[in-house]
């Protein structure tokens, strides 16, 4: 930077241009990016992966939309890398598992009993999934 008797030339430019937030590589895709892309020529493969720590030239990185519908030239493997930080999306199972445990806490104490539910402890009223404790002191 130049000095002046006034001080410091201020750019022309001004600094806050340049966004911290890595954005996705495509053309007039301004979305923030969550993956780096790399081709390895030698082995004809596209890898995407989790965002790198920081940008480097002949990497891509890709918004959320470009890396689920990312392609790769004919003849050429994709390797998608999970991030293991990164919470996995809920199974069928676990849905599953999720549905029976909210209609088992719908039952009626009635039925739960017959099916070898827990009963209620004393003191204690249910009402469909939710119950009301009564205090000791009543």
């Amino acid at each position: 930077m130049r000095e002046s008797r006034r001080g410091p030339v201020k750019s022309a430019v001004p600094s806050n241009v340049v966004s911290p937030v890595r954005r996705c590589s495509r053309t007039a895709c301004g979305r923030p990016a969550v993956a780096t892309l790399t081709y390895v020529y030698a082995d004809s493969t596209a890898v995407l992966g989790p965002l790198a720590t920081y940008a480097e030239p002949h990497c891509y990185d890709l918004c959320a939309e470009h890396s689920e519908r990312l392609t790769a030239p004919r003849g050429w493997d994709v390797v998608r890398l999970s991030d293991g930080s990164a919470p996995s999306r809920p199974s069928g199972d676990d849905l599953e598992a999720l549905a029976n445990a909210v209609r088992e806490a719908a039952r009626p104490r009635e039925r739960a009993a017959e099916a070898g539910g827990q009963g209620s402890g004393a003191g204690e009223t249910r009402r469909g999934h939710l119950r009301v404790l009564r205090s000791p002191d009543s």
